[in-house]
């Protein structure tokens, strides 16, 4: 990989992925019918309802509850304050399982989360489950880690795997800004090839599902940004290995082929596989014979950055250079791991491309990395959209989270589908790019 320096980056300037916090809300709130006790400052709370929020769960069904710590809180200790909120919890709520969640502000205090869980368990009618989220602890990836490191005590250890099942792990960990489009084709494609989900890690997951997680044949990690440690102790304590992990996420025609083949020979399901490949493949190419004239010409050798996370990243890749015939000349990934890093690698050796990557991007990095590149166009979030305007980059697909668009109905970017719904922003993009924004619309009365 030939990766890009930069000069006065002790510090982050103008960070885009999260605290923590957020990574650790996201598994949680995935729990069914679970309350958060949250041990914070007010501010914090607002975190936790984005994530209620990616995870579409309306007010109606949301148990959160605040300590709303203040500076005397801080200097003083607020041990008593958080206890006195947990039980007016459990009596309000009435929620089987409490995750008791500490931040930064409970870091700094040093409270003691799990002698206090410990101590008043007795007394109180749901399960009390400490986590510990400070930002000081990593950033979003890293929380999504600690979420689920916090749920794998309560999966219990089964003597017996179901052939033809799978676990999902981390779906939510992802920039499309609705994944759970992504979630949803993955499971009615395994549904097609009688491949069954035993249990989600985590959305809309009861407790129940998450117990029996580990009677599965197989894990699916639907992300390559987070969840791999998760899924290597899953595999060395109760025996559920992972798949498909070296390769991309199945995005565009070729890496859902590669996809769906790898699971077919997994499970000894080829010919299932086979059929729902050639109907896909159809699909695409019944659009494309179609709308290609239009759009196939514009992409062909146009020099393009992408800056996304690796499971779009890494995944978009054989789609640009083998599908659409485009240059990758940048590569600007929000994570970064060593497992990420080797996904990254062997597929960069396959295609034989070289572009210049940065990993572990901030603003800074990013604008920086498109002004010397000067690349023909960009795909990213709203945020690349803003900087490739700024720097004189003409072109610039506003696809993924966070994004000004407002049409995203559950479209999912995984799939045959997928790969079309991606064409369609790019394309729709494309033509706005080049309307006048000079024009006086008394002219055009």
């Amino acid at each position: 990989m030939i990766e890009l320096k930069f000069a006065n980056c002790k510090h982050s300037k103008d960070p885009i992925v999260g605290c923590a916090l957020e990574g650790v809300a996201g598994i949680l709130v995935g729990i069914k019918g679970a309350s958060v006790v949250l041990h914070s400052p007010q501010g914090c709370a607002s975190t936790v309802g984005l994530a209620f929020d990616s995870h579409e769960i309306d007010f109606t069904r949301r148990k959160v509850a605040c300590t709303r710590l203040f500076e005397t809180d801080i200097v003083m200790g607020a041990a008593q304050k958080l206890e006195d909120l947990i039980r007016q919890a459990d009596k309000t709520f009435g929620s089987k399982s409490i995750f008791v969640v500490g931040t930064c502000a409970a870091d700094i205090i040093g409270e003691d989360l799990e002698g206090i869980c410990a101590r008043m368990q007795p007394e109180i009618g749901g399960q009390l489950i400490p986590v510990f989220s400070g930002g000081f602890r990593g950033n979003y990836y890293d929380g999504i880690d600690l979420g689920l490191n916090a749920l794998f005590p309560f999966i219990e250890k089964s003597a017996v795997h179901t052939s033809r099942t799978v676990n999902l792990i981390a779906p939510q960990v992802s920039i499309n800004p609705t994944w759970w489009a992504d979630f949803t084709w993955v499971k009615e494609t395994l549904a097609k090839i009688g491949i069954s989900v035993q249990s989600v890690i985590s959305h809309n997951t009861s407790m129940c599902e998450l117990k029996e997680a580990a009677s599965a044949a197989a894990n699916i990690l639907l992300t390559q940004d987070a969840g791999r440690k998760f899924c290597k102790r899953m595999e060395d304590e109760l025996g559920v290995p992972t798949i498909l992990s070296d390769l991309p996420m199945p995005i565009g025609m070729n890496n859902t082929n590669r996809w769906l083949r790898a699971i077919g020979e997994h499970f000894g399901v080829q010919s299932e596989v086979e059929k729902v490949i050639t109907d896909g493949e159809k699909v695409v190419v019944d659009v494309l014979r179609r709308r290609a004239l239009m759009i196939i010409p514009r992409y062909r050798n146009c020099h393009v950055a992408v800056s996304a996370d690796a499971t779009f990243g890494i995944g978009l890749l054989r789609m640009l250079f083998e599908e659409l015939e485009m240059i990758p000349d940048l590569l600007l990934i929000r994570s970064d791991a060593d497992d990420t890093r080797k996904v990254l690698q062997k597929e960069l050796d396959d295609l034989r491309i070289s572009p210049n990557i940065v990993m572990g991007v901030d603003g800074y990095k990013i604008k920086k990395a498109l002004s010397d590149a000067e690349p023909d166009a960009v795909i990213g979030s709203s945020w690349e959209k803003y900087i490739a305007e700024e720097v004189g980059i003409k072109l610039a697909f506003d696809c993924f989270a966070p994004t000004n668009r407002v049409s995203y109905v559950d479209r999912s970017y995984f799939g045959y589908q997928g790969m079309l719904n991606l064409l369609e922003v790019v394309a729709n993009d494309w033509e706005t790019a080049f309307r006048s924004k000079e024009i006086d619309p008394a002219l055009l009365s």
